[in-house]
Parts: structure tokens; sequence; C-alpha cells
């Protein structure tokens, strides 16, 4: 504090502790803004007549996560931005969903003459509303430095600590396959079993064939465009326009993150509901049927979906919902329950309760940023104004 004394009396001045607090946030060149409080009203009753609205001015604060020292009065203006994000996040659903149609019934391109042809279209379509949401979610974001490094960092898309981002999410994610894991060794031993009469050809002619079949099966996968939409395209999509694009707005948004961790995956199972239609009119069932199993695997969905948004806003890695969804889709559903064996279900339990006691100790952000530069925050908030 700055003390001046006069003949009148003694002025104290907060003058230097603002400047003081302004370079250690980092906000000394912020732009200048005009507080809402009158500069001569006095905020004590007894000294004047009572505020009419006190409640409007115990709203000023000064975010200590990010530094911003701009002032609020009125949650008006937060619901209204926190409404424009979410009309935003519902826009790219709807993009993300429409635009696969748009071939057909916009460009009145002609039917693909095979499915190769149609997912080709459809992977090309998915690209473009990627690539549209992330360019206005580019412009939304108050990001204040607009290098290539800070804007694919509020994305979670960093190159360091990328070992532990998919190797503790894999691992985690594991544990809830534990039941899937016990069937698939039983089901291998059983087959072992069966042909115990055959010989094993260790020979080199043995080993090539052994080798020039793996190698037969994987370029099969290569090529399988299957492969590429249930295993690459749909994941990476996916996890790019709702977790680093969707997320990053609702949190700078002013949403909590659990309201986030909440939110997000209702939008990411709604833009599943076009399986609705497909599955109804490709395998000529009834609507009641259809409804039984969509409505199944959006409940799945919306349960990935938000152990894959907790991921994200816990490690701050696109990695770690990245690697978990290409394992979930090449795993499948969990294996819980198995006629063969009990042990498939203990395996389910056991693994289930690994997978909570874990959960945040593996998600724990320290573990993914160790920032030198006193920025704990991995969204790099303390660049945003």
């Amino acid at each position: 504090m700055e003390v001046l004394y006069t003949t009148k009396g003694v002025i104290v001045c907060q003058r230097k502790f603002v400047k003081d607090m302004l370079l250690e946030f980092d906000t000394s060149n912020i732009a200048i803004h005009n507080s809402p409080l009158p500069r001569h009203m006095q905020l004590k009753a007894h000294e004047r007549l009572a505020l009419d609205e006190p409640l409007r001015y115990r709203k000023l604060v000064i975010n200590p996560r990010s530094g911003d020292t701009h002032l609020t009065t009125d949650s008006v203006n937060n619901r209204g931005r926190r409404r424009r994000r979410i009309v935003t996040c519902i826009g790219m659903t709807v993009l993300y969903v429409a635009i696969l149609y748009s071939p057909t019934l916009i460009l009145r391109l002609p039917p693909p003459s095979s499915f190769k042809t149609f997912m080709i279209r459809r992977f090309i379509c998915a690209a473009i509303s990627t690539v549209v949401s992330l360019i206005v979610c580019a412009f939304i974001l108050p990001i204040k430095r607009w290098s290539m490094a800070h804007l694919v960092s509020a994305y979670g898309i960093r190159l360091h600590h990328t070992w532990e981002a998919v190797v503790f999410s894999l691992g985690l994610t594991s544990l809830m396959y534990t039941g899937s894991f016990i069937l698939k060794i039983l089901t291998i031993w059983s087959s072992w079993a069966e042909r115990a009469d055959c010989q094993i050809d260790i020979s080199f002619h043995g080993l090539k064939s052994a080798l020039q079949n793996l190698s037969n099966w994987m370029l099969s996968l290569v090529y399988n465009i299957s492969v590429w939409r249930m295993y690459i395209v749909a994941p990476l999509t996916e996890e790019l326009v709702f977790r680093a694009c969707m997320i990053s707005l609702l949190l700078c948004g002013g949403f909590k993150p659990y309201s986030v961790i909440l939110l997000s995956p209702v939008l990411f199972s709604l833009a599943h509901l076009n399986h609705l239609l497909e599955f109804y009119m490709q395998q000529d069932t009834s609507l009641p049927r259809a409804s039984m199993v969509v409505g199944f695997q959006l409940g799945y969905t919306v349960i990935f979906g938000s152990y894959a948004s907790f991921l994200f806003v816990r490690t701050g890695h696109i990695a770690a919902p990245l690697v978990s969804h290409m394992f979930c889709n090449i795993m499948g559903l969990p294996a819980f329950f198995s006629r063969r064996t009990w042990l498939v279900s203990v395996g389910f339990v056991a693994g289930t309760i690994s997978f909570v006691y874990l959960l945040f100790p593996l998600t724990s952000p320290a573990l993914f940023n160790d920032r030198t530069d006193d920025c704990k925050c991995w969204h790099t908030y303390c660049y945003w104004t």
C-alpha cells in the first residue's frame, strides 16, 4: 500500500498492491475495464442508504485459476453466454449428423455403387464437419495468443505426456474388460485343446507360412473399410468434435467440470439417433424392437461419453479418450456373465472394483502436466482473456 500524508489527513492507496496482483497473474497487459461501482457510492448501510441490489455487487469476482480480472456484476450475461455455448454445441452435433446425408439429399449425387464408396463419402463428410467445428471453436474460444501451440493445446493435442495418457487410460479402461479377457483366454484354450493332435511346424517353412498368414491378415485389415470406420475415422472425428471442441467451449463458457461431464455425453448420444432410422430401414424390423436396440446403444453411449469426457477433463490430453474409444470399439460390450464358467463374473466384478479404486489416481492432472511457467491449467487458461 501507498500512504500519503497531507494537511487534511492520511490517504491510503492500493495502487501498488493492484499492480503487484496484475504482475503475479500475468495480466498486466489486459484491456482496461471500468468498474460497475459508482465512484463515490458507500457500501456500508449505516453511512448511506442501503443498496437496492446488494447481491449484484457481491458478484464481483476475480478468477484465481485463470487470473481473469474481468469484473462481472450481472449473472444474466453469464446465463446468456452459457446458452450460446450450448446452442453452438447443438449446432455442431446437428452438423456432424446432417452432413452425412448431404451427398444424396443436398448435392443430389447418384447413390453409391458399393459399400466402400458409400463409406468414403461419409469419411469425407465427417472430416469436413470436424474441420468446421475446430475452426468455429477457435474463433469462439477467448484465446489470447494465436499461435499454433496454444491453439492445439486448447484442444488437448499435446506431444508431452503422451505415453502417460495412452498407457494409463488404456490400462484403466481394460480393467472393465477383465471378464472379457478371461472369456477370450478360455476360448483360445479350448481351441488349442481341440487341436491337441495337430503338430506345430517349427521348421523354416512352417514359420514362413505363419508369418505370411499374419501379413495377409494385417493387409486385409488395412484394406477393410469397416475397420477404418470403427477404429480410426469414427473415434478420431467424434473425439475431436464432442470432446476437444465441445468440452473446451463449455468449460470456457462457465460450466463446472462435472456439469460438462454430464452434459457433453447427452449430445454425443444424440448424434447416434440416426442409427434408429438406419437400423429400422435396413434390418426390416419392427419399430419397437429397433427402438429397444438403439435405446440400449444410446444408453451405453452416454456411459462411455461420460467416461471419455472425464478422461479429457482430468488429463487434458485428447489421446486419453481417443485410445479408450478405439479400444472399446474393438472389444465391444464388457462380458459380465457366461454360462461356461463363473470366472467371467468374478473377473468382471474384480475389474470393476479396481477400476473405481484407480479412477482418480490414474487420471490425476499432476501426472499429465508439469508446466514450468507456473501454469497448472492444461487448457492454458492463463493465456485466455
